[in-house]
């Protein structure tokens, strides 16, 4: 299904829903960040997806992560909290949700890059290069909270 991100647009249409999603930020040991292009609006992100009943959030994330890009992981800890009534998704469907996402910190265990139905490509970036990918403004904040850990997790 295609989407389409609104952030800070007065034209953006109101939300209709909110659903938990969740994100991870893993490097390897070069310090490089496992990235993906998205196919339902061709953007650059980091893996993520929605939270399915019966799984707890860290959990979610290490599936979205496996599915998306191949890569197994697991959960260290909470980057941040994002839920910007100003960020807001439309679907394909008519369904317009409001942004609620947890973004974790995982370690990498294993697995081999491959793309998937939600990802056209999945590859490792050095901070160095994040600036020639097009990234939702509302990634590249949680790639910069990533980036420059905080004592205690960020949260709108």
């Amino acid at each position: 299904m295609t989407r389409v991100d609104y952030y800070n647009d007065p034209n953006a249409p109101k939300a209709n829903s909110i659903a938990v999603a969740v994100s991870a930020f893993i490097q390897d040991d070069e310090g490089r960040i496992l990235m993906i292009r998205r196919t339902d609006n061709e953007l650059y992100a980091i893996p993520g997806g929605q939270l399915e009943l019966g799984e707890t959030l860290a959990e979610a994330a290490v599936r979205e992560v496996h599915e998306e890009t191949g890569i197994e992981c697991v959960v260290t800890e909470v980057i941040g909290l994002y839920s910007d009534p100003q960020h807001v998704i439309a679907y394909a469907d008519g369904e317009v949700r409001q942004e609620f996402s947890i973004c974790f910190r995982a370690d990498l265990r294993g697995g081999r890059v491959r793309p998937s139905n939600e990802s056209s490509e999945v590859l490792w970036v050095s901070a160095g290069n994040l600036d020639s990918l097009h990234i939702h403004p509302s990634i590249r904040l949680r790639l910069q909270h990533a980036l420059k850990p905080q004592p205690k997790p960020f949260f709108t």
